[in-house]
């Protein structure tokens, strides 16, 4: 996308300052010169007299014994100038010898050495004081002042370090601008006549969303049709939402397809000049038009907060020129603002009413229609050999709470692993070796586990798949495998979540019972556990508290809920008395023991074939869904797995195997459970 350029100072995104001009360099040129200068006269003044530098003890010795010295000049305390006899009168003006003093009081005693030679005192050496100035020695001391004065000067007026560093990056806004000229942001300005490269047709998976932009672009396009019904124009739309689900895609095909000017702009330091300087001017200047404000929870968040104890915070000063901007007593004419935030919980409620903010357009991870779409937009852009529509929903299946980001991404690691194996098109292999190292990381091959090691995590994996393959509503399994991958998974159980928006009691039960699992495995074959169920137990617990807690599953909490904190952590304080926390303990303990129960008994009913399969995983160490079949039997719910089969390698198992072991980690349910 290319930024319609500004005539007075630096860029929109990210220019720096220009070359320097001739009067500038001219200016660097002649202070080198004189500093060039300065230094070489100082370093030659002394041997321009031709007197000759010794010792004192060189001149006891030599000099004053000779009866030549006809009188001794001290310069500043510090240096000796010997004037020897001598017929030539132009001799006689300049000093033969140069002594430097470290003490006159010492030199003096050496010089009363005359007595010791026979001198009478009338005929001493005459010995006169002066102090003299070198102009060369003053301005040396004050050189290096005065070059950091020229440094800070050229500085101010370069615009900073990205002037000096040849227009270095500006971040977003204005970098390498005149510091002067801090307020002048210049945002990216994408005019009708430009264009950003992507269209409403590039933003799949969004149809509401869509929908909504667009009748604020249609609006803006054709007010008056509008204007006849009496409607007022929206003042602006927020789009929330996780990140890589579409919010800034949305924005740039809305200035790819509005016909109006499109300014751009983060909501960090470029948007505070902007909003403190001529920004609301320009965007009037250029009305109708829309501005597109990226990450406004940098400036937008509820003031108060950010332990800001300061009478002025810049931040909130930016914030509150915002809300008069959007909805105040100069605010007038066709404008409307777009903003974009990953937490819009943290947003000032005045920048939420109605007259600012009028819509909140909430852009979540697409469901499984929404992915087919996504993927139908990105796998026209390689090469593979199987239909592309069948193919997206193959993908689709198999990759439940992707972001469209994700997608993006899945599939251009899919083609770099096809590239890398110099194959010439991109099998289905390659895009499930892709998903693997896109969400769990890459093989830890350096990562050597003993026998013991391998043995016991093996049985661990076996016995989550085993416990959720006989329950019901457990996820259906795709993979396990008990490869090292990512930072610290020993081995995983890779599953694929039903996209449910309602959970049950019995389900999340079933749910805790697969977490334990692994754990349980352990204990029934090693007569021990180890620390690999850490990530099950804290998930379990989480689960369990919010079934007591949260949804008003438990009898004698009752119908209460009590929201934990909004980044799931448990709280650190609680919100009622220490008798209902401790009743609280015990019935989540009593549900993570029943899960517990459960999963010993259901495993110790099939321990023979937890063993089976945990022997197949040290033989092949990564089994597909085909292979737990062959081992458990088909399960006896319907789960969607004719949907998975289809989206499973079709050919050798065994090369599935090595490809997804070479090339990637996880999807992993474990990891990422769906959340009730």
């Amino acid at each position: 996308m290319k930024a319609e350029p500004d005539k007075g100072g630096g860029g929109g995104g990210g220019g720096g300052a220009g070359p320097p001009g001739p009067q500038s360099q001219s200016l660097w040129a002649a202070a080198a010169v004189a500093a060039a200068a300065l230094t070489l006269y100082n370093s030659m003044s002394d041997g321009i007299s031709g007197s000759r530098e010794i010792t004192q003890a060189d001149f006891i010795r030599d000099v004053l014994e000779s009866g030549e010295v006809r009188h001794i000049v001290i310069v500043n305390k510090n240096r000796a100038k010997v004037y020897m006899r001598s017929p030539s009168l132009a001799e006689q003006s300049q000093p033969s010898y140069e002594v430097s003093l470290g003490n006159v009081g010492s030199f003096e005693k050496r010089r009363r050495a005359q007595a010791d030679l026979g001198v009478a005192p009338r005929d001493y050496v005459n010995v006169t004081h002066e102090s003299q100035v070198s102009v060369a020695n003053e301005l040396l001391k004050v050189g290096p002042t005065l070059l950091l004065i020229g440094f800070w000067a050229a500085f101010m007026m370069r615009g900073g370090l990205g002037g000096m560093m040849g227009g270095g990056g500006g971040g977003g806004g204005g970098g390498g601008r005149n510091i002067f000229q801090v307020g002048k942001s210049k945002p990216t300005i994408v005019t009708k006549e430009k264009s950003t490269g992507v269209a409403f047709k590039d933003v799949a998976g969004l149809a509401e969303a869509k929908n909504e932009v667009m009748e604020l672009v249609d609006f803006l396009k054709r007010p008056e049709r509008y204007k006849e019904l009496g409607a007022k124009i929206p003042k602006g739309a927020l789009l929330s939402g996780p990140p890589g689900c579409g919010k800034t895609l949305l924005a740039k095909a809305t200035a790819g397809e509005a016909n109006v000017p499109f300014l751009s702009i983060s909501g960090c330091s470029d948007f505070i000049e902007m909003f403190v300087g001529v920004g609301p001017a320009r965007a009037k200047a250029m009305q109708p038009c829309i501005v597109f404000i990226d990450e406004i929870d940098a400036v937008g968040k509820a003031r108060g907060r950010g332990g800001n104890f300061g009478g002025n915070d810049e931040r909130e000063n930016t914030l509150n020129q915002l809300l008069v901007e959007m909805d105040g007593f100069s605010s007038t004419g066709q404008i409307v603002v777009l903003a974009g935030t990953n937490r819009p919980d943290t947003l000032d409620s005045a920048l939420l009413r109605p007259g600012r903010f009028d819509r909140q357009i909430s852009i979540d991870p697409p469901d499984v229609k929404g992915r087919v779409k996504i993927f139908n937009v990105h796998l026209p852009k390689v090469r593979t050999k199987d239909n592309a529509e069948e193919l997206a929903a193959k993908l689709a299946a198999l990759t439940p709470g992707f972001s469209g980001a994700e997608i993006a991404n899945v599939v251009n690691e899919a083609a770099l692993i096809a590239a890398r194996n110099e194959k010439d098109y991109v099998y289905l292999d390659d895009f499930h070796a892709a998903m693997d190292r896109v969400i769990g990381g890459l093989e830890k091959k350096s990562k050597v586990m003993t026998v013991e090691d391998k043995t016991r995590v093996a049985h661990h994996e076996a016995g989550h798949a085993v416990t959720g393959w006989f329950l019901e509503h457990a996820s259906p399994l795709l993979k396990v495998s008990i490869v090292p991958r990512g930072v610290a998974a020993l081995g995983y159980a890779q599953y694929v979540p039903k996209e449910k928006k309602l959970h049950t009691k019995e389900q999340m039960m079933d749910t805790m019972c697969m977490m334990l699992g692994g754990r349980v495995a352990e204990l029934l074959f090693f007569k021990d556990v180890s620390t690999g169920a850490q990530d099950d137990l804290s998930k379990v617990t989480r689960l369990a508290y919010s079934l007591v807690t949260t949804y008003g599953m438990n009898d004698k909490i009752g119908n209460r809920s009590y929201p934990p904190p909004n980044d799931g952590r448990m709280a650190s304080q609680r919100p009622y008395s220490e008798e209902t926390a401790e009743v609280v303990d015990e019935e989540a303990r009593a549900l993570a023991n029943e899960a517990y129960d459960r999963t010993v008994a259901l495993l110790t009913e099939r321990k023979e074939l937890v063993k089976v399969l945990a022997e197949k995983l040290m033989e092949k160490e990564v089994i597909l869904r085909e292979d737990v079949i062959a081992v458990l039997g088909e399960r006896q719910w319907d789960d969607g797995s004719e949907q998975l089969g289809a989206g499973l390698l079709s050919g050798d198992a065994a090369a599935a195997t090595a490809a997804c072991r070479a090339d990637g980690g996880p999807h992993s349910a474990r990891q990422r459970p769906p959340k009730p």
